[in-house]
């Protein structure tokens, strides 16, 4: 324990997961220490600069939190929380790379009686097969020498309902001692913990949430473009659904999934199931579905231009939001991305105004002042529906609007496209 008691905690990556992590644990009164191997991004927390857009962040506790990047900092702590990134190969498959490299340099700190917790999502098998052997590698056994746990992230970024704090955790330890020690820690910042028998049990449990959410979405998504060839409104038949008090959840279509979760977990468990032959064939299924959606709102958009007596090429195709979600600057897996790629393949003159997004790295292209832009642009492609900017109002001053999101449905114009 630190001073006077209070527990010491490590937070290993200072990303999505970390920061606002390591600010829940400060402000609980523990002592906190973050770590990450990104130098400039230590320096700017350092400075007190905002590096996240995350309103469930209480960044005034993170002038408590010790920041660094030496990682022998992390021996004088109680407890190691891991929430290093787990993306996908470009082969789509699972790159442990970040993970792998973060337990080696932990192995030279980790020390008896400590607990080391894995938050990052990733395949079951991952905390007990990969990450254990490697912490081991000190000469410390995991749930003899050092306790090791695995609690999911459950974060809902820019969700202020749905903060740490009142979201259910699950926790899991390689042995109940471990899952002891886990549920008093989480204990500090979240009002509910979910205890579960295994760290693979636990694993398994963050895929299942969000691949429900990815094969839902692939379903009204393809339903969407089943209504589009039919002439129908799928707005109007998810809201009629929607009218059902049991048996259905609204789930809304869209150009496609981003950020770190949805389109990238349900690969993880894909690519696990076929160590076991099991083809998980509506878990392939929905991925291919929702990354094709960009496709489908490129074919959209250049529909609505030819109906409009336009070609794509030498059009001016005005982008509205690239980020992935509403209300936050995060681009990561952005369908915004291949849609305008595609359009540009095609020959159309592409910009875009994003309030939280002010340049697009590997575009050349930086966020238009939103009047100008709807003067200049033949058509406004409603991408991400950012609740700063007026919608209505969008539709008023635009020559033409393909609306991908929905958000037009109240407004009557003969100008409106929309998915």
């Amino acid at each position: 324990m630190g001073s006077a008691g209070r527990m010491r905690v490590g937070v290993v990556g200072l990303g999505y997961v970390g920061l606002p992590l390591a600010a829940a644990f400060a402000a609980s009164g523990a002592e906190v220490v973050g770590f990450d191997v990104d130098g400039p991004r230590v320096a700017a927390i350092r400075r007190g600069e905002a590096v996240l857009h995350d309103p469930t962040l209480d960044a005034s506790a993170l002038a408590d939190v010790e920041v660094t990047t030496d990682v022998a900092t992390l021996a004088g702590v109680d407890a190691i929380v891991i929430c290093v990134p787990t993306p996908l190969s470009p082969n789509r498959e699972p790159d442990l790379g970040p993970l792998l490299a973060c337990a080696q340099s932990l192995a030279t700190v980790v020390r008896p009686g400590q607990l080391v917790v894995l938050e990052s999502t990733t395949f079951p098998g991952t905390t007990r097969e990969r990450l254990a052997p490697i912490l081991e590698a000190s000469g410390l056994r995991a749930g003899a020498d050092f306790h090791l746990a695995y609690s999911p992230e459950r974060l809902d970024p820019g969700g202020i309902a749905t903060g740490l704090r009142t979201t259910p955790k699950v926790v899991a330890g390689l042995t109940p001692a471990c899952r002891e020690r886990a549920e008093a820690l989480y204990g500090l910042v979240c009002d509910e913990l979910v205890p579960v028998s295994s760290p693979d049990i636990a694993e398994f449990t963050k895929l299942l949430e969000n691949v429900f959410r990815s094969v839902n979405i692939a379903l009204v998504n393809e339903l969407a473009i089943l209504a589009d060839r039919m002439g129908l409104d799928i707005w109007e038949i998810v809201d009629a659904a929607a009218t059902k008090p049991y048996g259905f959840m609204r789930f809304e279509p869209g150009p496609g999934m981003g950020g770190h979760c949805l389109p990238v977990d349900p690969f993880y468990l894909s690519w696990r199931a076929r160590e076991f032959d099991v083809p998980c064939e509506f878990v392939e299924l929905a991925g291919k579905v929702n990354q094709a959606m960009p496709h489908h709102c490129a074919a959209r958009i250049q529909r609505a231009l030819n109906d409009a007596g336009l070609p794509v090429k030498g059009s001016r195709v005005l982008l509205l939001g690239v980020a992935y979600k509403a209300g936050l600057p995060d681009t990561r897996e952005a369908p915004a991305l291949p849609i305008l790629e595609l359009l540009r393949d095609l020959g159309g003159d592409v910009a875009y105004h994003d309030p939280h997004v002010q340049r697009l790295p590997g575009t050349g292209l930086e966020s238009r002042e939103l009047d100008e832009a709807l003067r200049w642009a033949d058509v406004a492609v409603i991408v991400t529906a950012h609740p700063e900017v007026d919608h209505a109002e969008v539709v008023r001053s635009a020559r033409l609007v393909v609306d991908l999101r929905g958000v037009t449905r109240g407004v009557a114009s003969p100008t409106v496209v929309r998915l």
